[in-house]
């Protein structure tokens, strides 16, 4: 073959803008035009329209000179002969009357059309009001409990009297008289019996007058108590002023009949020294159990009291004091 210009009879001398030499107008070269590609006649079409290839779609190259096909939906292109034709995939909405393919919603949103449903919030809404009624009844209960507590502190007990402390303080008496004044005696003038009698010998005794109750120092010895005016019925503390010489003694105490099971303990809280009266005077208290109205308060002396005591004063404050 000679040097020089053997035209554009095969592909890799195909040249697409042939057409805008001379040389090529004169081998024929031609613009391109509404089906056809560039470059001469019979050239190969590499180049196709924008627009023209859809999106999805596989060609098959044919053989030389050859236009590729398009195989039904499902099918495997099969590679033809020699100057046959070539099926190549083609997506199905490129077959007529192929399937139009539509993006299945997933569940929980919106088709496009409006009639989806969003988010769970009804769910999430029924959780919080479950978690906030919970923290309510909590709270309510624990307040409730602390109510219950401070209301068991003001009920009946089952016994006249149930427990006998340390010597109390004149201000925690004082105290406690503040709230609700009650009756106090001078032990004189309540009901003796078994040998109890009036005396004055001993000072520093606080009644009126300097008396006090002497012979209380043997069994079946007593001074009653009629007490009147009571407000309401409920805990009270009874008060007795007493002096002992020197060493503690005890005494038993009834209420409207009814025998504590717990001795009033007449202790030696002044230190005085032994057969000193004088400097024994001090008092202590019993928790009791009263009815609205009239009460009776009996201090005795007992089979297996000691009673060597000198009695000068009674009286009540509201409620069971704590020390």
């Amino acid at each position: 073959m000679t040097p020089g210009n053997n035209g554009a009879s095969t592909p890799e001398e195909d040249d697409p803008f042939g057409y805008l030499y001379a040389d090529g107008q004169a081998n024929g070269a031609t613009p391109p035009s509404g089906g056809g590609g560039y470059g001469y006649p019979g050239s190969v079409n590499r180049v196709r329209a924008v627009g023209e290839r859809k999106y999805g779609q596989q060609t098959a190259q044919g053989t030389y000179g050859q236009q590729a096909t398009t195989a039904p939906y499902g099918q495997v292109p099969q590679q033809g002969g020699y100057g046959q034709p070539n099926a190549h995939y083609g997506a199905p909405e490129t077959v007529p009357g192929g399937a139009q393919t539509a993006r299945t919603p997933m569940p929980g949103h919106g088709d496009g059309g409006g009639r989806g449903r969003g988010p769970n919030t009804k769910g999430l809404l029924i959780g919080a009001v479950a978690v906030v009624a919970a923290v309510v009844i909590g709270i309510s209960v624990a307040m409730l409990g602390g109510g219950d507590d401070g209301k068991k502190g003001d009920q009946a007990g089952p016994t006249a009297s149930t427990s006998q402390s340390a010597a109390p303080t004149d201000s925690e008496t004082k105290a406690s008289d503040a709230s609700v004044k009650l009756p106090t005696i001078d032990a004189k003038t309540v009901r003796l019996d078994g040998g109890a009698t009036p005396a004055s010998d001993v000072k520093g005794a606080k009644a009126d007058g300097g008396f006090y109750v002497n012979g209380f120092n043997q069994v079946g010895a007593s001074l009653t108590w009629t007490v009147n005016g009571i407000p309401k019925a409920g805990k009270y503390s009874v008060y007795i002023g007493y002096s002992v010489p020197g060493k503690d003694q005890t005494a038993t105490l009834t209420v409207n009949g009814t025998a504590s099971d717990t001795p009033v303990g007449l202790k030696n809280w002044a230190g005085a020294p032994g057969g000193d009266y004088e400097k024994g005077w001090t008092k202590t208290y019993n928790w009791v159990q009263l009815n609205k109205g009239t009460n009776t308060i009996k201090l005795s002396c007992e089979q297996g009291n000691q009673c060597d005591a000198l009695i000068d004063q009674m009286w009540l404050v509201k409620g069971w004091v704590n020390s």
